[in-house]
């Protein structure tokens, strides 16, 4: 059933349940094509499929439930500078693993969608997200949360970092 049909109760049941499964929460921002702020991560969910928070498991609702963490913790960066990023280091593969650079060389491949290597991933982790650097969501927020203190902003970035 659509969320826009199910029972107010049901949805609140599914927000609760999925908070409780991740041991962790994160409200969301309602942003185009969200009706409500909602809690959890969508990482679960078939590919393209609607998840708890209202977003959708592809690239797109990965970038827009990042912008709703950033917004709520005042990390800077907009959906162009990240999605630019993205495309340049990952193709937009979340599952995407750097084996020959230097950081891979030294034994810290860069992961995920923004190319995070790990120490900097744990250093810059944003609070409600997952800790698995190749969780898009906190990917994404971890390295904009990283790019905003070396360089201002995920805008201000336009070459590897």
């Amino acid at each position: 059933m659509p969320a826009a049909t199910q029972p107010r109760r049901a949805r609140r049941l599914a927000r609760t349940l999925a908070v409780a499964a991740t041991g962790a929460a994160v409200l969301a921002l309602p942003l185009i094509g969200a009706s409500t702020a909602s809690a959890a991560t969508t990482t679960g969910t078939a590919p393209g499929a609607i998840g708890v928070t209202g977003y959708p498991n592809n690239l797109d609702g990965w970038i827009r439930e990042s912008l709703a963490i950033m917004a709520l913790k005042g990390i800077p960066g907009s959906y162009d500078g990240i999605h630019r990023n993205i495309m340049r280091e990952s193709s937009g593969n979340p599952a995407a693993i750097n084996l020959w650079d230097s950081n891979a060389a030294k034994g810290t491949p860069s992961k995920g969608l923004l190319q995070v290597i790990d120490p900097t991933f744990q250093a810059y982790h944003v609070a409600g997200t997952s800790f698995d650097p190749f969780d898009p969501v906190a990917n994404i927020t971890a390295a904009c949360n990283y790019a905003a203190a070396r360089y201002g902003s995920i805008d201000n970035v336009f070459g590897a970092y």
